[in-house]
């Protein structure tokens, strides 16, 4: 198969699809491999690292999306992207469809077969590619919330660690799930006072054990997440539906219960957000305020760290890329479960039901395609 990674396009983003190891597997496997020049030079994955992995570099990324038989990126594909992809062409990426009508319409009216890293599963209910990636916008929320809390930034000019005689600061993170349970972590190492919100006992359960109540836990209802927003200096929203809009569990009238100058993260921004006033950012202009309150909604934060996370992508995409080579979409999702769940576009027809529910479509199962 001839598999085309393009150079990201996204505002400050330089994570790439495929590392140069990535790009030896491929062709380790019998397939050809195009990159577009530079793609990876700005975190030191130069195009002679590609090129001694076996990749053919390309000038251009209009050349790579009219040959190549499945692209490999990383963000979803923009507008003048989604214009070249074509009937038959794999896409593999994060799509974070349920909020964006745009690029749904226009994959659709591609014909490609559009399979997205984030609802790929696995056998024990987790999300296996986008977990990396939640890693590092778990981890990287908390330095962001700390940033924004300095006083030269806008914010109140709490540390979150504190100091002998001080009190640390207070971060509240909203879901319990892989983003959540790594903002915790962080925070904690930071010496903060961390609270973790979820719906899940079991869940809730775990988070104590593991960490022997040094995280206090809560049942997440309306009434806690009011009580946390009063006391808050840093919220992380860490809520996830898998393939679907998130919620929006802090409104703007909740607002007024936060001290001012307090941070709220929206680590659920690539799916729409999970605070009513949220809206997408970029690295370039991170945050804005509203009543008060600065808002950090950047919809790719893993690209501030891109080379760390370029490798984790790579670790936990690689192995169904293969599959996908190997042996045709059709075949492999036929033969992998978890990878057919991961279908969401197919030849004009939305496969995956959370999408088609949010955005009005008709659903079609996957495995009718295949």
């Amino acid at each position: 198969m001839l598999i085309g990674v393009p150079k990201e396009i996204k505002n400050h983003e330089y994570r790439v699809g495929l590392t140069p190891a990535g790009v030896r597997e491929l062709v380790h496997h019998g397939h050809q491999v195009m990159i577009q020049k530079n793609a990876g030079t700005a975190i030191g994955f130069t195009d002679a690292n590609y090129e001694g992995a076996g990749a053919q570099m390309i000038d251009t990324a209009k050349e790579i999306f009219a040959r190549a038989d499945m692209i490999i990126k990383v963000k979803e594909p923009q507008p003048v992207e989604c214009a070249m992809l074509r009937p038959g062409q794999i896409l593999y990426t994060y799509l974070h469809l349920a909020p964006d009508p745009e690029q749904t319409k226009a994959l659709i009216a591609s014909g490609c077969i559009a399979i997205a890293y984030e609802t790929v599963t696995d056998d024990r209910g987790g999300l296996p590619l986008l977990a990396p990636m939640s890693e590092v916008a778990g981890r990287m929320s908390i330095q962001a919330a700390a940033r924004a809390l300095e006083k030269s930034a806008g914010g109140s000019g709490v540390l979150l660690g504190g100091v002998p005689g001080v009190a640390p600061g207070k971060v509240t993170v909203v879901g319990g799930g892989v983003v959540g349970i790594n903002a915790a972590r962080m925070a904690l190492g930071l010496g903060a006072d961390v609270t973790i919100l979820d719906r899940s006992l079991p869940r809730l359960k775990e988070i104590d054990n593991d960490f022997g109540g040094r995280i206090k836990t809560l049942y997440s209802t309306r009434d806690a997440i009011e009580q946390e927003l009063a006391s808050a200096d840093a919220v992380i929203g860490a809520v996830l539906i898998p393939g679907a809009a998130a919620p929006k569990l802090v409104t703007r009238d909740m607002l007024k219960l936060m001290k001012p100058g307090s941070v709220l993260v929206d680590v659920a921004i690539d799916q729409g957000g999970c605070f009513e006033t949220s809206h997408a950012t970029t690295h370039q202009e991170p945050t804005y305020v509203v009543d008060g309150i600065t808002h950090y909604c950047v919809a790719n934060m893993p690209g501030g760290v891109a080379r760390t996370s370029t490798q984790a992508l790579t670790n936990a995409t690689l192995g169904q890329a293969v599959a996908l080579a190997n042996k045709g979409w059709k075949q492999a999702l036929k033969d992998d479960r978890h990878l057919q769940n991961g279908l969401n576009v197919c030849e004009g027809k939305v496969t995956y039901a959370a999408v088609a529910r949010d955005l009005g479509y008709d659903y079609v199962a996957p495995s009718s395609l295949l």
